[in-house]
């Protein structure tokens, strides 16, 4: 069946900002308005607003139709966010594009903060920062923490020498013929934002992280879609390692990066699981401090933004629940390693993980 079927053309004003958002959505009813009227209400507008309705078997469409956008809608589910956005792509008329999850909402002013980072030479992409809209359950709050520290530690420093180790796949921006050369976003991993940005610094391309442009997704609220998520997320993780290790080891700071993260899935995972549980009963109870060796290096830079945003109880209530996401998510982490590495037996179907 022709592509082109299903489509149904925009009625949004153009207003001559070079950009379309496109929006990967499959049962996404109760979130794609909220979603859709986020983008319409931008300080900086794009010029089009495509929502691939993945054969949904809810009103999905429809609700987005009724916003005023364009809808396409495929003749079978692509199977992925990647080939959602993939169907997309050729109808894609402006200089850059942008991909936002269905879940996602962003504060007023997050386009126009967000572009400009792409007025550099070889740039490829550019991501913003993520919080959890919703935190009221331990795995939301647990999210939030993460977030928090990941952007606001981590993530300035890999900006800093222009090696962002993922451009977020809830909310990127990308020059679309750099877009169009690397044939879109591929569909051989489970983690496709971290796929392509990898490739794009293999290229010669650069990636770029702007704090000031913020986006709100709904994380998972229960342990159910929370481990569908770490579960694709790890695997995601470990397949990216064994297709691009090569060329990562030619990046410097990527591969330290890289490094850095495989030691927190490996060494310190089975240290916090096995190790520290062991000596303790074996050895000494006091072996169990070694639990609070992460919580100043946390807590820091956690509190140092939580105070800006004057929100010191929320992360303060929330910080149970980080330490006891990081525990999951060393035993999701280890159990790709050993499935992907050892026993050779890839994740292959995409799951949603809300």
């Amino acid at each position: 069946m022709n592509q082109m079927q299903n489509i149904e053309h925009s009625e949004y004003p153009q207003q001559g900002s070079g950009l379309t958002v496109i929006v990967p959505a499959y049962n996404e009813a109760a979130s794609i308005t909220d979603t859709i009227k986020s983008i319409q209400t931008q300080t900086m507008p794009p010029e089009e607003i495509i929502v691939i309705d993945d054969f949904s078997s809810d009103n999905t469409g429809e609700l987005a139709r009724k916003c005023g956008v364009t809808v396409l809608r495929p003749p079978a589910n692509t199977g992925s966010k990647a080939g959602a956005q993939n169907f997309a792509m050729t109808q894609v008329k402006t200089p850059y594009v942008m991909a936002i999850d269905a879940d996602t909402t962003l504060a007023p002013d997050a386009i126009e903060k967000l572009m400009p980072a792409l007025d550099g030479p070889n740039m490829a992409a550019a991501c913003g920062f993520v919080l959890p809209r919703h935190v009221s359950t331990l795995w939301e709050r647990g999210r939030y923490i993460e977030y928090i520290f990941a952007f606001t530690f981590y993530k300035p420093i890999q900006d800093y020498y222009g090696k962002p180790l993922i451009s977020s796949g809830c909310f990127s921006v990308y020059r679309t013929d750099i877009l169009r050369a690397n044939k879109g976003w591929s569909t051989r991993t489970m983690a496709e934002d971290m796929d392509l940005t990898w490739s794009f610094y293999q290229a010669g391309y650069g990636v770029r992280f702007v704090p000031e442009a913020v986006c709100y997704p709904i994380e998972p609220h229960d342990f159910h879609f929370m481990g569908k998520q770490l579960k694709r997320w790890s695997h995601g993780f470990v397949q990216n390692v064994r297709l691009h290790w090569k060329g990562v080891l030619e990046i410097p700071f990527l591969r330290m990066t890289v490094a850095v993260a495989l030691w927190d899935a490996t060494v310190a995972s089975l240290a916090y699981m096995i190790l520290l549980p062991l000596m303790a009963i074996f050895i000494s109870p006091f072996f169990l401090l070694g639990y609070l060796i992460d919580i100043p290096a946390v807590v820091v830079p956690v509190l140092y933004t939580a105070i800006r945003r004057r929100e010191v109880g929320l992360a303060l209530a929330s910080l149970p629940g980080f330490f006891v996401l990081r525990l999951v998510n060393s035993v999701f982490l280890l159990n790709a390693l050993w499935l992907e590495m050892v026993v050779h037996r890839p994740l292959k179907v995409y799951e949603k993980g809300h």
